[in-house]
């Protein structure tokens, strides 16, 4: 659904009171949103690499951006800082992240490559940003921080940390934001790659997205099964939301970055961002950041 193609596309959220798709190109350094009725993408240059954009309660966006947290101001294109971390830690970088039920903002780091294939291990953590601006750190010692979201009972966080190539279960305060227990979910197969971006949908199953495996999977939290997979017509798969009025679409991002000429020849449509109709379930609305 638009052709307009990102070098890495990610992080996309269904923003209701615009209805359209808000996502971020993270290596083209812009928040971009896409309007399914005018078909038009805008999009917001920022100064530096953006892992994760979520909808802020007074209108506008909260954005992890470098290793920094701050906000956006779509109308004005004003980006304010809220607060720098890991500045001990220039290589590294903020990506995925996602506003928990309370309003609270989850987004964690990764180390970037410094030759292909190549990054330093376990450099990354989760933070959380609470409404008051404060920050805690959750998780340490992570590889690439990557995608999240919450049970439907809010009792359970479920996290990526892709060169784990896995998806873990942590328990969840709703109250205090705090999580703990890990606990192995589901490990992915050879043929799925890596596990990226992920989304939850009304039934409580978890959907992820595959970067090289040109699919999403949709997993079952009960059971650590595989219960569908959907293949795309491109093979680095980043990320999706349920989107549209009814939210029964779901949207899906993904990347060129990374594909040589011959994979770019063989897949036209890599950088495009996808949306999947007819899956039969629907998604919930995205939180809001509570400041």
């Amino acid at each position: 659904v638009v052709k307009e193609k990102n070098r890495m596309g990610e992080c996309p959220v269904w923003e209701e009171r615009e209805n359209a798709l808000v996502y971020v190109d993270i290596n083209s350094q812009k928040v971009c949103r896409w309007s399914p009725l005018t078909n038009e993408v805008q999009s917001v240059p920022v100064d530096a690499r953006v892992g994760s954009v979520a909808l802020r309660q007074c209108g506008g966006y909260v954005i992890a951006l470098g290793t920094r947290f701050a906000f956006l101001d779509w109308d004005t294109q004003v980006v304010t800082t809220i607060l720098e971390l890991e500045q001990d830690k220039p290589n590294n970088r903020f990506n995925d992240g996602k506003v928990d039920p309370k309003g609270r903002f989850f987004a964690g780091t990764m180390a970037e490559e410094t030759a292909p294939g190549v990054r330093a291990r376990r450099q990354g953590a989760l933070y959380t940003l609470f409404p008051n601006h404060s920050v805690i750190k959750q998780l340490d010692q992570v590889d690439i921080s990557n995608g999240l979201d919450w049970s439907l009972d809010h009792r359970t966080f479920f996290h990526i940390d892709s060169l784990a190539y896995a998806v873990h279960a942590f328990s969840y305060d709703e109250h205090t934001g705090k999580i703990a227990c890990p606990k192995l979910l589901y490990r992915l197969e050879k043929e799925e790659q890596m596990p990226d971006g992920m989304c939850i949908d009304a039934e409580g199953k978890l959907w992820v997205a595959c970067i090289d495996g040109g699919r999403v999977i949709r997993i079952d939290p009960e059971t650590g099964k595989r219960i569908q997979t959907v293949r795309l017509p491109a093979s680095r798969i980043t990320s999706c939301c349920f989107g549209g009025k009814d939210y029964s679409e779901m949207y899906v991002t993904s990347a060129y970055d990374g594909l040589d000429e011959t994979t770019l020849a063989k897949e036209p449509q890599a950088g495009e961002i996808f949306k999947i109709t007819g899956l039969g379930v629907k998604g919930i609305p995205q939180a809001f950041y509570a400041a």
